[in-house]
Parts: structure tokens; C-alpha cells; sequence
């Protein structure tokens, strides 16, 4: 009894059949299988059973039956029923998992009240490192904010201090929420405006006018041509293409990718603040006239990330500082001349630099930010000048007040006398004796002397001291340029993206689009290009335009 198993070697066109006994390997719907061939058997005289011709003219292609069946697969070891290793199908589960938990991850990043909730957040820490002092030392903030009188009853220097609000913008919460804001933004961008752009981008016929007509916009034109409406169409800026009876146009694609842009533009703006709060150096200096000091002395790092360029070699010298004042007396501009020395002395640059006019040299900005009153020269009885130095005096307000004291030699007292002289500002200096009587006021440029205490005192000069704030931020161009592309793909956004579908059906075009803005603008455009749309007229057996049997 042959086989039931049977490999067949014929044409494909050729029909077999026989039939094979039950098997008690088979199931019940197949105990019974027929298989044969269309083909004449010989008599016989013919082949053995087993082989049979597959006919004249073929008879390279046969029939053949064997004895016995091939050995079944044996299970190799480590294999499951269906031959896969173990191993492999952990390698499945694993991947399979890890897809979900990314998907699932995505989904929860991309959630748009999520996002809201971290800008408003962010916005409410930006808030905060206002209203808090920043940068001060703890001993300011424990006066600020003492345990024994909580400011709104609860908020005490500990707020503060324990997870870094004195340094907000390098703390570990704030640069923690614009991480997982950009993430948000990614996460959107990935799962949401991609997959929009690559459906707007995608050449989308409709063979149904029923389709066509549940657009925002629907139209019938009853005796048009398509292809007289994809010339209005082009003309009108749109693409369009046709296949068959179909036509699809579109505009306004940029107002798809825009989206991404602002995302993009978005994340660009937070990584160059957080390349600043990690990556930046800072610090800051009071040099009187004609002192120097080398800018890697003074500057200071603010982040992990920051790294000293070979620039604070450079030595900064003040040649001069000097004001101007409003016709009331009061200070009104401040300049600073400084030259800037390499480390072979050679000065590299020379710039007088004022308030909201710094120097910038190597990636170093040098900001004129404040000034005092460093010393006064003074001539006592022609000898001199005497260099005094100016102290500051504690007043209430803002108001600034300098000191300084010049000693006179008397026997007969038992303590130190002397003359005082107190100044606002560079311009004039107030002198009092040795009791306490205000004597006079004389400007260091009047070179008019006054006589205190038998005392001939001139007033040669006062020198002042400018306030420069120094610092490196390598995140600045990064946020200008954020910021530059946030403006320009949100005016981007507001571009209309036009979708327009039409179908011939015989001298009947079905016209139907959407826009997913300005749709009142959309639909009056629609009708305005409709209307020039020109209407087929049909003499004799032959349709022509409208224009052309006129003319």
C-alpha cells in the first residue's frame, strides 16, 4: 500500500487525483483523500505502480509515489512545539513589551493637558525667581525668611534654600520641568503632527461624488470640465493632480509643518536656557581708575557644564571712569574706558563702555552696571596730594554717601581730630572741621583752596571706581535663534491648509474640500473660483467649451 505522502512534479494545469486509505494520523473530515491524475494509464505492459507518465510530449514531468514517508523533524533540544528556542521567544515578549511601555509612555507625554499644566508651572517658577532675591548668600534669606515669623504663615528660608529657589533658574526642579516639557513636545510631535503632515502630503483620489459632497464644502458643476477646473485651480496656487475622472488640490502645506516648527523652536529656546543655567560663567568687580585685573580671577561657574575658555587670560585695565550729571545734580550716565591685554601684554581692544552699552570680546560680556567713590586727593599746606580713601556711609533709600577723614596734629588734645569730608557723587565734596562745622563745598576741578583750622586744604581730584558685571552665556544664541523661528512658524501656523477633491461624472463635475482654517474665507475662495469654471456646450455630437463656441 503506497503512501499517503506524495510529492507531484506536474503543471500546474493538470488535475490529479487517487485516493489514500484512512490513516489514524489524519482527522475524520480527511480519512478519505482522493488524488489522480487526467492523464491515460498504460496497460500492462506499462510502468510499475508508483510512476506514471505524465502524458505525451511531457514526459520529463511525472507523478511520483513513495513507499514509505519522510522521517518527521525531530524536536531539537531547547525548541518548543513549534520550534521556536525558548530564548528567542523571551527575545519577543521582551520586545513586545518594551513597544507597549514606549507606546504607552508616548501617549502619556503627549496628553495636551499634561503640556499646559507644565507651562503653567514653569511660568509660576519664573514668577517666583522674581519676587525671590537671587544669588544672595544664605545669611540674607534667613533674615528674609526666618523660622520664627513664616512669611503667609508657612514659608520659611527652608522653602528656599532646600531645593534651590535661591539659584531658580539652575535648580533641579525648574531645569527638571523644561526637560519634561520638551519631552511633551517631542512626545506631540512624533505621535501627533508627523503623522498629520504625512496624511496632508499623501495624493488622496475619491471615486465617490457621495464622498466628495460630505465635505465642508460641496459643489456640483453640471456641465464642466475637470480639467478646466484644475486650470482655475493651478492658476489659484494650488497643486493639483488628476488621475482618471478624479482630481485632488491642495495649498497651504506649510501651515501643516508649522506645528513642528513651534515645537522644535520651542525646545530650541529651552535647551539654550538650560546650556545657560549649566554651561555659563559669572562674576563681578569694583576697579578704581587706573587698577586692572585678570577676568578668570573674578569670574566664577555656574553649572556642570561650564568650561573656562582661554579668554580669562586676557587682563582688563580701567584708564578712566567718569559720569554725567542731570542739571539737578544727579547722576545720569557712567563710563567706563577699558583696554583689554593679551598674555604677552599687547592690548587687544580699547572701548569706553556706559549702562546698556557692554564690550563683548571672546564670548565674554563686560557690563557697566554701577559705580563708587574710591578715593580723594588732597593737599594739605601745599604738601601732597594724599590719597583718602572713600568709605561708604549706611543711608535709608537708594541714595549713595561717601566719607573720609584727614587727620590734624594737636598737642594739646587728647584725642584724634581732624577734618571730615563727605560726598554724593564725584562732582563736589562737602568739608567740616575739626568740631563738627560745616566749612565750605569745593569741586575737585575748581582747584580753589579753603582754609580749615589754619589749614590750607585743595581738593586735587576724586577718583571713582567703576562696577563691571562679567559673564559667559554660550546659551544665548541658541535662545535668540529659538526665539527668532518660534515667531516665524507661528505666523506660519495661520496659513490655511486647502484640501480640494472633484469627480467627473459624465458632463457633471462633483466639487467638495475643507480647510482646517479660515473656513468662511474657504468657501467664498470656492465659490469665486467655481464661477470662472466655463461651461461645456454640446453641438451636435461634440461638447465644447462655452469660450470657444463664442468665439
Amino acid at each position: 500500500m503506497p503512501s499517503p505522502t506524495c510529492y507531484l512534479l506536474l503543471h500546474p494545469s493538470r488535475t490529479c487525483h487517487r485516493l489514500l486509505p484512512p490513516s489514524p494520523r489524519l482527522p475524520a473530515r480527511c480519512a478519505r483523500l482522493r488524488v489522480s491524475c487526467d492523464v491515460p494509464r498504460q496497460g500492462g505492459d506499462g510502468p510499475k505502480r508508483g510512476v506514471i507518465p505524465a502524458g505525451p510530449g511531457k514526459g520529463k514531468k511525472k507523478v511520483v509515489f513513495f513507499d514509505a514517508a519522510p522521517p518527521v523533524a525531530q524536536q531539537g533540544d531547547g525548541e518548543d512545539g513549534k520550534g521556536n528556542a525558548p530564548e528567542a521567544k523571551k527575545d519577543g515578549a521582551a520586545l513586545r513589551a518594551l513597544r507597549r511601555a514606549t507606546k504607552r509612555t508616548l501617549s502619556v507625554l503627549s496628553n495636551l493637558p499634561l503640556a499646559i499644566t507644565e507651562m503653567f508651572a514653569i511660568a509660576g517658577l519664573m514668577a517666583l525667581g522674581t519676587v525671590v532675591d537671587q544669588g544672595e548668600p544664605p545669611s540674607h534669606y534667613f533674615e528674609q525668611f526666618p523660622e520664627d515669623n513664616p512669611v503667609f504663615g508657612f514659608i520659611t528660608w527652608r522653602w528656599i534654600l532646600t531645593p534651590g529657589f535661591d539659584h531658580m533658574f539652575s535648580s533641579p526642579v525648574f531645569l527638571g520641568l523644561l526637560a519634561l516639557l520638551a519631552a511633551s513636545l517631542m512626545a506631540c510631535t512624533f505621535t501627533t503632527q508627523l503623522p498629520m503632515v504625512k496624511v496632508a502630503k499623501r495624493w488622496s483620489f475619491m471615486s465617490s461624488g457621495g464622498s466628495i459632497r460630505k465635505q465642508d464644502f460641496a459643489e456640483s458643476l453640471p456641465r464642466a470640465s475637470i480639467q478646466d477646473l484644475g486650470v482655475i485651480l493651478m492658476g489659484a496656487g494650488y497643486e493639483v493632480f488628476t488621475k482618471g475622472p478624479s482630481l485632488y488640490a491642495f495649498k497651504g502645506l506649510a501651515g501643516r509643518y508649522a506645528p513642528i516648527g513651534v515645537h522644535v523652536a520651542m525646545i530650541f529656546v529651552m535647551a539654550g536656557a538650560t546650556l545657560s543655567a549649566t554651561g555659563s560663567f559669572k562674576g563681578s568687580v569694583d576697579v578704581p581708575q587706573g587698577l586692572n585685573f585678570v577676568i578668570g580671577d573674578i569670574m566664577k561657574p555656574k553649572g556642570i557644564f561650564s568650561v573656562a575658555p582661554d579668554v580669562f587670560n586676557t587682563e582688563v585695565h580701567v584708564n578712566r571712569f567718569y559720569m554725567e550729571y542731570y542739571d539737578s545734580g544727579e547722576v545720569s550716565q557712567f563710563y567706563s574706558d577699558l583696554s583689554l591685554f593679551d598674555l604677552d601684554g599687547k592690548e587687544v581692544m580699547r572701548r569706553t563702555i556706559k549702562v546698556n552699552d557692554p564690550l563683548r570680546y571672546g564670548g565674554i560680556t563686560i557690563y557697566q552696571t554701577d559705580w563708587g567713590f574710591s578715593a580723594l586727593q588732597v593737599k594739605k599746606n601745599g604738601e601732597g596730594p594724599f590719597n583718602l580713601a572713600m568709605a561708604p556711609l549706611q543711608l535709608n533709600g537708594n541714595k549713595k554717601l561717601y566719607g573720609t577723614f584727614l587727620p590734624l596734629e594737636d598737642s594739646d588734645s587728647s584725642g584724634v581730630k581732624g577734618i571730615s569730608m563727605l560726598a554724593r557723587d564725584l562732582q563736589s565734596i562737602v568739608l567740616y572741621d575739626q568740631d563738627g562745622k560745616f566749612v565750605g563745598v569745593r569741586r575737585p576741578s575748581s582747584k580753589l583752596p579753603i582754609e580749615i583750622n589754619g589749614n590750607e586744604i585743595l581738593i586735587e581730584d576724586a577718583i571713582g571706581s567703576t562696577g563691571l558685571d562679567l559673564k559667559t552665556d554660550p546659551g544665548i544664541p541658541i535662545v535668540y535663534a529659538g526665539f527668532g523661528a518660534l515667531m516665524l512658524t507661528t505666523c506660519i501656523s495661520y496659513l490655511s491648509h486647502a484640501q480640494l477633491w472633484a469627480l467627473q461624472d459624465g458632463t457633471t463635475v462633483v466639487v467638495g474640500g475643507k480647510s482646517n482654517r479660515a473656513k468662511i474665507e474657504f468657501s467664498d475662495e470656492m465659490n469665486r473660483l467655481l464661477n470662472k469654471v466655463p461651461e461645456l456646450v454640446s453641438v451636435g455630437e461634440k461638447t465644447i467649451d462655452n469660450k470657444s463656441s463664442t468665439a
